[in-house]
């Protein structure tokens, strides 16, 4: 399935795209605190390669103890080849990956057979303990030693924004990592030995502190940074609250995860990682996180969050720091959510089967509007396709406004969907509105806190009892005569 190699670590990313001519290495210093971000930035919207920053520097403009990786995925290619893919690929991956999340059933020996990779991917999701592991090959003193960036002017301080952060649930074993999970959320370090940890309470993260916070006992945590890019994109993925991050890991990488026991904590972490932070969080020792710039585009006001003690810093013996930044889009995770978007389009088609496309523009947070394009059979449907993606995954009932469109439309082009807007919706009519819904506390547009109204608008064909009008007839030209215009023109049109 995969037509690149196994990249079994963040490094055997780099050289593979350095091999390809996507990475540059920068000697000029560059300060962590804001400098950082304008390059970043600038750099990801040219679709730049990786960068590595030779000579990072803190505010002070003392020269930082490691190098500092960015950028790693700023193109919609490297996202796929974090997946082990050529771009065209991820389509196929998603196919896949939905007939592994419910196969169907096996007709006889040579369909049984035929399932190989399907038994070999499930084999991979099984982690593989190993006793020693480079990312303890060394310790630093403390998270002062780490270039974290300060990312914009308006930011309360440092964050780590690349965290894999593991947790397990109270009662739990530590060799069970099944019951793992993997989340990226915003690390803010307010000390040497401080964190503060910033996760949203629908996420595995939050779920897992709630269970240590009832018994009264300190969770143990650790953040691996610089994991390899299956590790990284798992932790990304809304998978279902069902499934690790730690063993899905296996089925992106093409490979088991390599995982050993924490020094400090009980918890198993990402071997190959570049740097392992251990701690504690301890029950009801919170402190005010932010105000950090966010993918919105705006500030985050500062709110309370769990508080994580550092009890060690475990590395390699030259590790490397990978940063990202996050503001309005285009940014990092505007971009793999753009893959991502189809890589979970065959999942959604298992729960519906008549979306024949979706499509999640980058603009608008990712998440935040949907253009759903499905095969409409009878009245009302457009509506039950919006009901049903509002239901159907936590990160769905964040997005505020749903448009449904025909199968004649392109879901991704701004002219077609504006078009049907403006061609087959009425207002009195086609709009669906709730309120009092879930939605992401940071959106400032909300008339309450994590509560906000949706809206869903079918701009599809109106049929049966969802018109009394006689429908008008879709212009179409003779395919014949437009490949005779463009014989024509051939030599004349560029």
């Amino acid at each position: 399935m995969r037509s690149l190699p196994v990249f079994a670590d963040l490094r055997a990313f780099l050289a593979w795209a350095e091999g390809a001519g996507d990475l540059a290495r920068l000697a000029q210093p560059v300060s962590i605190r804001h400098e950082m971000t304008a390059v970043e930035l600038a750099c990801l919207q040219k679709s730049g390669p990786i960068l590595r920053f030779d000579h990072a520097t803190g505010a002070d403009g003392a020269r930082a103890a490691m190098p500092v990786v960015a950028n790693l995925f700023g193109t919609r290619d490297r996202v796929a080849a974090g997946l082990g893919l050529a771009l065209d690929e991820v389509p196929a991956l998603g196919e896949f990956l939905a007939a592994l999340r419910s196969p169907p059933p096996v007709d006889g020996m040579r369909d049984a057979l035929s399932r190989w990779p399907m038994l070999k991917a499930a084999l991979s999701t099984r982690p593989k303990p190993v006793r020693r592991a480079v990312c303890q090959e060394t310790t630093l003193p403390d998270l002062g030693a780490i270039p974290v960036q300060t990312p914009w002017p308006g930011d309360a301080g440092p964050l780590i924004t690349w965290p894999v952060v593991v947790t397990r649930p109270h009662g739990g074993d530590v060799d069970d990592v099944a019951r793992y999970n993997l989340g990226v959320y915003r690390a803010q370090v307010i000390g040497p030995d401080r964190l503060i940890l910033r996760w949203l309470a629908h996420r595995g993260g939050a779920a897992h502190h709630r269970t240590w916070d009832r018994a009264g006992a300190p969770m143990p945590v650790a953040i691996a940074l610089g994991c390899d890019p299956a590790m990284l994109l798992s932790a990304a993925l809304p998978l279902p609250e069902t499934v690790s991050e730690m063993t899905f890991s296996g089925v992106l990488r093409g490979a088991r995860t390599e995982i050993v026991k924490a020094q400090t904590v009980p918890l198993m972490v990402p071997a190959n990682a570049e740097i392992i932070i251990e701690g504690w969080v301890h029950p009801g020792e919170t402190a005010p996180e932010g105000p950090f710039g966010d993918h919105t585009g705006y500030y985050n006001a500062a709110e309370p969050f769990p508080v994580m003690r550092v009890s060690r810093i475990t590395c390699r013996r030259d590790p490397l720091y990978l940063t990202t930044v996050t503001g309005r889009p285009p940014d990092e995770p505007s971009v793999i959510a753009e893959v991502f978007n189809d890589l979970a389009l065959p999942v959604i088609r298992q729960q519906i089967p008549e979306v024949q496309d979706l499509y999640l523009p980058p603009a608008a947070c990712s998440y935040r509007m949907a253009v759903v394009k499905i095969a409409k059979r009878y009245p009302g449907q457009a509506r039950r396709v919006m009901m049903a993606l509002w239901g159907m995954l936590p990160q769905f009932s964040y997005t505020k406004i749903i448009v449904v469109v025909d199968s004649d439309i392109d879901a991704r082009n701004w002219d077609d969907v504006l078009w049907a807007l403006a061609t087959r919706m009425d207002p009195g009519r086609d709009l669906m509105v709730l309120e009092g819904t879930p939605m992401d506390y940071l959106d400032f547009a909300s008339p309450i806190e994590g509560l906000a109204g949706k809206l869903g608008i079918d701009a599809t064909t109106k049929i049966g009892t969802e018109t009394t009008r006689d429908w008008g007839t879709v212009m179409h030209l003779d395919p014949a005569h437009e490949a005779r215009a463009a014989e024509l023109l051939k030599g004349i049109l560029k």
